[in-house]
């Protein structure tokens, strides 16, 4: 509990002592009623004050001045009642106001340990950076103050505070704080890290990239910070409800008041005054909306939460209600349900080139499998070999892919005479080897022919010494989770599963029919992904939703179009990522379907708040009104409903995980 929580606490137990001592004290009348009024004023003095501001700003009609009202005109009826000779309802008024601070700290308490929770999860802001001085030590600095391309230490057990690419060292990663995922991550020398990450074993050094209010760290703090301004619907439809709600239960308890004393005394019969007092205040504190106003924010903040513990940062309240009506589901390739790395899927050279190495072994022909990077012949590690020295000196994505098939180091003593050609390939002269690997336009101005491989993938033909020796396949690998992750959104109640890609038709058809996707475009250009997302769009219920998964900054376009955008955030770009509603921090396509469960159950406790404190109170201020239900009735129908209201919310911190590793 934070101090002022205790302080309430203490009121709470000092006015629950006093009145029940007053209860056994024989005295009446005025001294009655001073004595109550102690206890009244030290357990609900802050109320008064509240409501007294709030008329005061023009802002009369909310929950303190429901209390305020109801309790004070308690007290005053039965400060008349002991002037007629009759027991005042002291012990009623005061046990209202009690009552309902009893209730107001235990919300208080249930929205801290929410904030707490979350604020664990997402403990992740560095405090210090360390930097190596002239002497060699190291010295704390604010990580604001941390320029790019400072070289800066995170030793074990530290924080990693700003994004950068490790220049020393290798170690392993704790990064559960961001992606949920309780498996850590090994790095060395030459890769790229987040901040936000816990450093487990080794030293590290760390060349930053980015400035700290630019780094993952920040971004998500951001995310998380800013979530609460973008409500739901379901949020704007409470407060719009309390607004006009709060002052028609008013008004209607004053109609109880007058209205059928004044029928009364038209009538020629008593009027009854107190009687109908009592029932209009006992209107007044069922009426109270907090129930509504506290569980219904609450249960949407604790869901969000809940979705930051899994590495699931959702911008708002709003895209988090949304996610629940999604029905389409449009994919990008790259990145999202594959790697984004391409890998050497297969190495194929022709027969006369397994001829030309078995004559310069001296051994008799060796048939290669179709399978050759797995089948290790000495034709297929040749052709490699030959591919990845003339491709040496490219930067290109497909050399750097050779090279790392390769797995040796290439010497540039034995590589001469690199000629790029823009469009077509590399040819170079390899240990006196002339080398050309390129594409098949390569092998025509070669003037050679060239096989036509039946896989999909990108195709690196491969011509020594003049005669076409075979080719190289390369593809872009699928990630573990996809197929898992389609079929989960299908059994969440998805419509319909699409693929946009700018990648070739057979590429994009392959991935398409492992994962079981309802349908692919391929060859797009970003301006073609929009217009597919807009026919899509076009084309579905305006109670149903569609959400678009990508990574690419040529993705940002579609993402801002979308229903909901949801960009992968441990690979994707910066722009990918601010214009996304929501950002999967560890790049698993799986979580997006976790995603819609947190929606859907966070949906379901709210609408559960909502039946359960409408109806109860439905049925209290009837039976408040007709005069059955009395001011402990009324403490129940208030206090009592948003203690289970809240109880019930802070279930939608709690998500089971199930198979999204």
């Amino acid at each position: 509990m934070t101090k002022k929580q205790k302080k309430v606490l203490y009121r709470i137990i000092i006015a629950a002592v006093l009145m029940v001592a007053l209860h056994f004290v024989p005295v009446e009348g005025y001294l009655r009623f001073g004595l109550y009024l102690v206890p009244y004023l030290i357990i609900g003095y802050d109320i008064l004050r509240k409501a007294a501001l709030g008329i005061i700003h023009g802002e009369v009609f909310d929950e303190n001045f429901l209390m305020a009202v109801a309790t004070v005109g308690a007290m005053l009826l039965g400060l008349y009642n002991e002037s007629q000779g009759l027991e005042g309802e002291f012990a009623e008024g005061v046990a209202v106001m009690l009552f309902y601070q009893i209730g107001e700290l235990f919300q208080a308490v249930a929205v801290g340990r929410s904030r707490r929770n979350i604020a664990a999860l997402m403990d992740i802001r560095p405090d210090y950076a360390n930097i190596e001085d002239g002497d060699g030590q190291l010295e704390q600095v604010d990580p604001d103050d941390v320029e790019v391309g400072t070289v800066i230490v995170v030793r074990p057990g530290e924080k990693i505070p700003i994004d950068g690419v490790v220049v020393e060292g290798a170690s392993s990663l704790n990064t559960s704080a961001l992606t949920g995922e309780s498996v850590p991550r090994e790095v060395q020398e030459g890769q790229e890290v987040i901040s936000g990450c816990v450093n487990m074993t080794g030293l590290l050094k760390i060349r930053t990239t980015r400035e700290f209010g630019e780094s993952t760290v920040s971004k998500i703090l951001d995310l998380v910070e800013n979530s609460s301004m973008k409500k739901a619907r379901t949020e704007n439809f409470i407060t719009k409800f309390a607004r006009y709600y709060t002052p028609a239960v008013c008004y209607s308890a004053l109609a109880l008041a007058v209205i059928p004393s004044v029928v009364n005394l038209v009538m020629g019969n008593p009027a009854n005054w107190s009687t109908w007092i009592i029932r209009a205040l006992t209107f007044l504190v069922i009426s109270c909306p907090c129930a509504l106003v506290i569980s219904i924010p609450l249960s949407f903040f604790g869901g969000i939460g809940g979705a930051s513990s899994c590495g699931i940062l959702v911008k708002g309240s709003n895209y988090l209600e949304a996610l629940a009506r999604t029905r389409y589901v449009v994919f990008d390739k790259t990145g999202t349900l594959t790697k984004g790395v391409f890998q050497v899927t297969g190495i194929h050279p022709s027969q006369e080139f397994i001829e030309t190495i078995d004559r310069e072994r001296g051994s008799e022909s060796a048939t290669i499998t179709e399978d050759s990077v797995k089948d290790g012949s000495m034709a297929a590690q040749r052709l490699l070999e030959y591919a990845a020295c003339a491709e040496s000196y490219s930067t290109h994505p497909i050399s750097k892919s050779l090279k790392e098939a390769y797995g040796q180091e290439i010497s540039a003593d034995h590589i001469t005479d690199v000629e790029e050609i823009g469009g077509h390939g590399v040819t170079a002269l390899v240990k006196g080897m002339q080398v050309a690997a390129g594409n098949h336009k390569l092998m025509k101005k070669l003037e050679l022919t060239c096989a036509e491989p039946a896989e999909a993938g990108t195709v690196v033909h491969v011509a020594v010494g003049g005669t076409y020796a075979g080719y190289i396949l390369i593809s872009d690998v699928v990630k573990e989770q996809s197929a898992e992750a389609i079929g989960a959104l299908k059994a969440a109640g998805v419509k319909q599963t699409v693929m946009l890609t700018g990648d070739s038709r057979r590429a994009a058809e392959q991935v398409a029919e492992a994962l079981g996707l309802d349908q692919v475009k391929s060859e797009l250009l970003p301006a073609d992904k929009v217009e597919a997302v807009e026919q899509l769009l076009a084309g579905k219920a305006p109670s149903e939703n569609l959400a678009f998964v990508g990574d690419g900054i040529n993705d940002a376009p579609v993402l801002s179009r979308a229903d909901i955008g949801v960009a992968m955030g441990a690979l994707g770009s910066d722009a990918a990522i601010e214009a996304a509603d929501i950002v999967l921090m560890d790049d698993n396509p799986m979580k997006l379907a976790l995603a819609m469960r947190i929606s859907r159950k966070c949906l379901r406790i709210v609408y559960e708040n909502i039946v359960f404190a409408l109806a109860v109170k439905a049925i209290c201020l009837v039976l408040g009104a007709v005069g059955i239900a009395n001011m402990w009735i009324a403490i129940f129908a208030d206090v009592g409903v948003m203690v289970l209201a809240v109880l019930n919310a802070i279930r939608c911190l709690k998500v089971k995980t199930l198979s999204v590793q």
